[in-house]
């Protein structure tokens, strides 16, 4: 879910900072008037996202050219797939080359890891969030590309939801407090949300009204507790140091949520070709 208006803004960028002034070497090596046809191939199995981002590359670049999709953002695909194929004049499609991969490639690496953490929690009714630790410039993308893994998205930015942390508490002077003075500005249909470290501020903010509250870096033991305590009162969110190795153990304490910044700080890029169909 992106705004294509936006994306395409975001190529324009992409795109200067890669040619320059010209691609050197195609224009000296690839004879304008030539076509061409490439195929993007998946090198790996994968989960899908930015393919159809990629395609808009080329024909942001070239109009002329033609992309026909043969996998779209969000599916998983195996090894040898062909994600798309893209026809028009070779010099232009070997300069656009390189930004509609990365942008391929980062994006379907996180998808890929986003699926695995989720993948890890499907026994359980807990959801996946994402965070805010996004890479500056690319975060309305890499949001999609979580939820192509099977995640939701946590807050979009700063003024999609109120998140009373440690630093806002301390300054109000107690979680019920904080609570109050949000609550009294908040838009209607915002969600307050209380960042909790041990069962006791918990307790203070189920009793202040906190529509979810975040269980940061609490021991499982000590998560179980709260979702007895709260009993379906507010929604409750796992989160701190989360790994793919500690995330089932989380979720099977009875969260509503589990949210991880690891798929956008860790994922490697995933390996895709532009081959030529020839």
């Amino acid at each position: 879910m992106y705004d294509r208006f936006v994306a395409r803004k975001l190529i324009d960028q992409w795109l200067i900072e890669d040619i320059g002034c010209f691609d050197l070497t195609a224009q000296l090596m690839v004879d304008p008037a030539s076509e061409a046809t490439f195929y993007m191939n998946a090198r790996e199995p994968m989960t899908l996202a930015g393919i159809e981002v990629a395609a808009e590359v080329f024909r942001h670049y070239e109009p002329s050219s033609k992309v026909e999709m043969r996998a779209f953002d969000g599916e998983r695909v195996e090894k040898g797939a062909v994600l798309l194929v893209v026809s028009g004049p070779g010099q232009a499609l070997l300069t656009a080359e390189r930004t509609a991969l990365n942008i391929a490639q980062r994006l379907s690496g996180i998808a890929t890891e986003t699926a695995r953490y989720v993948d890890a929690i499907a026994h359980t009714k807990a959801r996946l969030l994402d965070t805010r630790k996004t890479t500056p410039g690319l975060r309305m993308l890499e949001k999609h590309a979580a939820t192509c893994g099977g995640a939701l998205n946590h807050r979009l930015g700063l003024d999609s939801g109120v998140m009373l942390k440690d630093n806002h508490i301390s300054v109000c002077g107690s979680i019920a407090k904080a609570v109050e003075m949000a609550r009294k500005q908040v838009p209607a249909l915002t969600k307050i949300e209380v960042e909790c470290d041990r069962i006791e501020q918990v307790r203070e903010a189920l009793q202040a009204g906190a529509d979810v509250i975040m269980l940061d870096n609490m021991e499982n033991a000590a998560m179980a507790e709260a979702v007895d305590y709260v009993a379906g009162r507010a929604l409750l969110e796992a989160s701190g140091g989360i790994r793919l190795d500690t995330i089932a153990g989380k979720a099977e304490t009875g969260v509503d949520f589990v949210s991880t910044s690891r798929p956008f700080q860790s994922a490697p890029a995933v390996d895709i070709g532009l081959d030529d169909a020839a």
